[in-house]
């Protein structure tokens, strides 16, 4: 997963074209979106130069790969992930997309970047957990002074380990380079053309049910949270499909390594049964969730799913949402800043981007009373160094009534006690003036969580106003293509979208009509 604490939550629920038109040469002045003003979009930019100067000191001199984090203080996190490079090649792109640095700066990045990829030990093409940024050898845990190499044996660790999830970001990160710089194309094409997610895919037999009782209840047909290199597939799947998982789900079948069945068998909310051999999803905690089945025809297959479009409503309103497992908002919007979910899936996926963040707004000001929101995964607001998986929980709601997906009280021991600015610039996509008087709120209210050498830290506590001074490349990667996409009409969205890997999504995202559409 994206951080390595995110196995145990997830694991709870069972050659591209050229852009046409140029779009890969020099970027050329776009109008404002709608919804920003050009004082606000001078704003944003200052923002976006202030973070880049973040990833000056972030990548290691001599490997050009990115370190996982850095502070507080003279503290670095020498370590990196197939996520951390994969949003890396993101945040490259987006500086020069914002003229940052100049086209030369950024493909002498990506290019020392992806040949030392290319030297990394993978399997499958893939990426493995987790790197020592000075030596690039795979490592078995963060800040290890161990390498895998001291633990030959392990079979079921880090070590061998190979996150679905973590390398659909790395996979996306190619495919944006390929068709951002051509004069790269053929790097990127090589590592994207050594991928194999087929290995992520559970095709056991499928039945009518939402599962296969025969073969020990599992969701056939669905992701594998991973794979173990010399065992097989890790033993639980990514169940919930509106969450960060699904990038692997879009790049698998954008490969066509993996069939549409994965998109109509994973779960938009934990189904009601269909057989007395249907698994009971009480222990989520939640209610029985409003909706309907339907069938769906595969756009690829042409072969019928029987799907379960269902929703909760916010307590007290009629405002309808998907969960996320977990709660957080970048398991809602991180794919949309390469997906153009809300272009493409306008009456479901795209919707459901809309409403977390209705949901994370109201949520967070009426119910937790902060003057500020978006709560997401990220460092602890203080400088222990730690990561937690915060997230929209429904904490406050006298009658339990939850807003996660999943039995998340038990994720954290606060979970919602930390608001993350990379969660406000996820948001300007869908809510560019809710989310900018967010940044400038936060910018106000804790001063101190903003610097001109580096941009945002990543996390406050809104009640206490502690600050943890810490930025993470992960998160850092995310506000800078947050800030593309808003100042240049969705940019990073189009490079993915103008793939032959990205163009398989968009039949998907157009079927769908959810019943929080109704």
């Amino acid at each position: 997963m994206i951080r390595s604490m995110k196995r145990t939550l997830v694991s709870a629920l069972a050659g591209g074209a050229l852009l046409a038109g140029g779009l890969a040469g020099t970027p050329s002045a776009q109008a404002a979106p709608a919804g920003l003003t050009g004082a606000q979009r001078a704003d944003l930019l200052s923002m976006a130069q202030d973070t880049w100067k973040f990833f000056d000191t972030d990548v290691d001199p001599h490997t050009h790969l990115p370190l996982d984090n850095i502070g507080p203080g003279t503290t670095r996190g020498a370590y990196t992930s197939a996520a951390n490079i994969g949003t890396y090649l993101w945040a490259v792109t987006s500086a020069y997309d914002l003229r940052i640095i100049d086209r030369a700066a950024a493909t002498q990045r990506i290019d020392a970047t992806l040949n030392e990829v290319a030297h990394l030990k993978r399997s499958h093409g893939l990426l493995y957990q987790w790197y020592d940024t000075g030596t690039a050898q795979v490592i078995p845990n963060p800040g290890t002074t161990q390498t895998c190499a001291d633990d030959p044996t392990a079979a079921t660790d880090n070590c061998s380990f190979l996150s679905a999830v973590d390398n659909g970001w790395y996979a996306t990160g190619l495919i944006v380079v390929r068709n951002a710089f051509p004069e790269l194309r053929a790097t990127a094409t090589r590592l994207i053309d050594q991928l194999d997610f087929s290995i992520f895919y559970d095709n056991r037999a499928q039945t009518a049910c939402n599962v296969n009782a025969s073969i020990d209840d599992q969701p056939t047909g669905q992701m594998y949270g991973g794979y173990y290199v010399g065992t097989g597939p890790a033993g639980y799947h990514n169940g919930a499909l509106y969450s960060d998982p699904r990038i692997a789900m879009y790049v698998g079948m954008g490969l066509h390594q993996m069939p549409g069945d994965v998109w109509w068998r994973t779960w938009r909310t934990l189904p009601p049964k269909q057989c007395a051999t249907d698994p009971d999803f009480s222990w989520q905690g939640q209610g029985q969730p409003q909706g309907y089945w339907t069938t769906i025809k595969d756009p690829q297959s042409g072969k019928p799913f029987r799907v379960w479009e269902g929703h909760y409503t916010y307590p007290g309103t009629n405002l309808t949402f998907l969960p996320t497992y977990n709660g957080g908002m970048f398991e809602a919007l991180m794919a949309l800043q390469v997906v153009p979910e809300t272009a493409w899936g306008p009456q479901g996926f795209g919707l459901a981007d809309q409403r977390t963040v209705q949901v994370q707004i109201k949520y967070a000001t009426q119910k937790l009373g902060y003057p500020v929101w978006g709560i997401s995964p990220s460092s602890t607001p203080d400088d222990t160094g730690d990561y937690s998986a915060y997230g929209v929980q429904g904490l406050a709601f006298p009658t339990g009534e939850q807003l996660a997906q999943g039995p998340c009280p038990s994720c954290s021991p606060s979970p919602e006690s930390a608001v993350t600015p990379h969660a406000s610039f996820l948001a300007l996509t869908v809510a560019p003036q809710q989310a900018y008087q967010n940044i400038k709120n936060l910018q106000r209210l804790y001063p101190g969580s903003y610097t001109k050498d580096g941009g945002f830290y990543d996390a406050v506590d809104p009640t206490t106003g502690s600050i943890g001074q810490r930025r993470l490349v992960l998160d850092e990667s995310m506000i800078m293509a947050s800030l593309d996409n808003a100042l240049n009409g969705g940019r990073l969205q189009q490079y993915y979208a103008a793939d032959p890997i990205g163009q398989v999504a968009k039949p998907y995202l157009e079927v769908e009509k959810m019943s929080l559409s109704h």
